[in-house]
């Protein structure tokens, strides 16, 4: 496989085996009525997946990095991410003042630049992350790297196709590092683990993913991006890139990631505005249809979280496989318990569930480790820019859907 699979593999195995050893002890003290549910096949096993002793070490390498754009509060997740690896934030530049107020009351001791080539003209900065308004990512991207600097950017990292050529032009001519996190992959213990499972052909080969990932508008408190009223620029697609590129992003890369495809392409998507017509070109539903040389994907996008759920939104992952069935239920358990980063897994012999809340999330540190070394263990950057050519592609090609009421 990939590179970055591998690199998962190696961080993670000892991980893995440590908690599912410790399961399988564990089970054997528990009475064989107490698993079964009408039958053998009907059993259900719980493994707690313990990580290994070594990924709470220090971080091995230290680097500088600084944020250059901040509307999306997704950046203190990418902040964290950086820091688990070793990072130090040095500086920050943000272009709206609620966002910049939050951020310097977060990070006292960091240096507010006042513009955004204060930041990228620093020489000492190696690394720059943005959360910029969507349409602008590329723009200081591109910046970025042309003056010698890596950088990581929030989902959509780009919002029309001549950005990403751009992107793609320029990190091949400067041979700087260029990263998405998304997130949902990245930083999801779930889905790391479901990674693991899937390279050791635990469901045989993957035939298909399916990805339902609801949203809510104005959620209650948290870094998901809505803990308050949504800005102008959310509500308008040519800045946020509508809701299959921007969303949508997420359950690409892992459509590409699980099935392994190299190549790929948008059968069918579309969108529509269902219940905000205060705000007309929004769109608050879509899905797509996508084919890959090594697997199929449906992606279902929605804004109509309901306030009940206690989260931002149910999301679940479904890889089908020759041999068994992965579910990822990535938030919460519904009706059964709030707490996310739920694996079922479904094989010949038994099913189980399996609570990862306790795995390492080896990205902060891959990347940190890939701009010093110069390598790219912590994201395959063409599955990267794949992902974001395939979502505005499909962005382009929907078809508007207007439903009666």
């Amino acid at each position: 496989m990939n590179r970055i699979s591998t690199a998962r593999r190696d961080f993670l195995k000892q991980a893995g085996q440590a908690g599912l050893m410790g399961s399988v002890a564990m089970m054997a003290g528990i009475p064989e009525s107490a698993m079964a549910l009408g039958g053998v096949h009907g059993r259900i096993i719980e493994d707690a997946v313990v990580p290994a002793a070594q990924a709470d070490e220090a971080p091995k390498y230290h680097i500088k990095f600084a944020v250059c754009g901040m509307s999306h509060d997704h950046i203190y997740g990418m902040i964290g991410a950086v820091k688990r690896g070793g990072g130090e934030l040095v500086a920050a530049w943000g272009g709206e003042q609620d966002k910049t107020a939050a951020f310097k009351n977060r990070f006292p001791d960091v240096k507010m630049a006042a513009t955004q080539d204060e930041v990228l003209n620093d020489p000492s900065i190696q690394l720059v992350l943005s959360s910029q308004i969507p349409n602008e990512r590329a723009g200081i991207a591109v910046r970025a790297m042309k003056q010698g600097k890596d950088v990581l950017v929030d989902k959509p990292g780009m919002t029309t196709l001549a950005q990403l050529a751009d992107v793609r032009k320029t990190a091949a001519e400067t041979k700087r590092i260029y990263a998405i996190l998304y997130s949902e992959l990245l930083e999801l213990k779930a889905a790391i683990y479901a990674g693991e499972l899937v390279r050791q052909g635990a469901i045989g080969k993957v035939i298909q993913t399916i990805n339902i990932a609801p949203h809510q508008i104005v959620q209650v408190g948290g870094d998901a991006g809505g803990g308050a009223q949504r800005p102008e620029w959310f509500w308008n697609p040519e800045q946020f890139g509508g809701i299959l590129c921007d969303i949508g992003s997420h359950q690409v890369d892992q459509f590409l990631y699980y099935t392994g495809s190299k190549q790929a392409e948008v059968v069918e998507s579309q969108v529509a505005n269902v219940r905000h017509p205060n705000h007309p070109l929004f769109q608050d539903f879509g899905d797509i249809v996508l084919r890959g040389d090594r697997g199929f994907g449906y992606v279902r996008l929605d804004w109509f979280t309901p306030d009940g759920l206690g989260t931002w939104g149910d999301g679940r992952l479904f890889i089908l496989g020759t041999n068994g069935y992965i579910e990822i239920r990535k938030y919460t358990d519904v009706g059964v318990k709030h707490q996310g980063n739920n694996l079922f897994i479904v094989d010949n012999k038994q099913a189980r569930y399996i609570d990862c809340n306790q795995m390492p999330l080896p990205f902060g540190p891959q990347f940190v480790a890939d701009i010093v070394n110069r390598t790219h263990l912590a994201q395959d950057p063409e599955e990267c820019l794949l992902a974001a050519q395939l979502v505005i592609e499909a962005q382009n090609k929907a078809k508007h859907v207007t439903l009666k009421d």
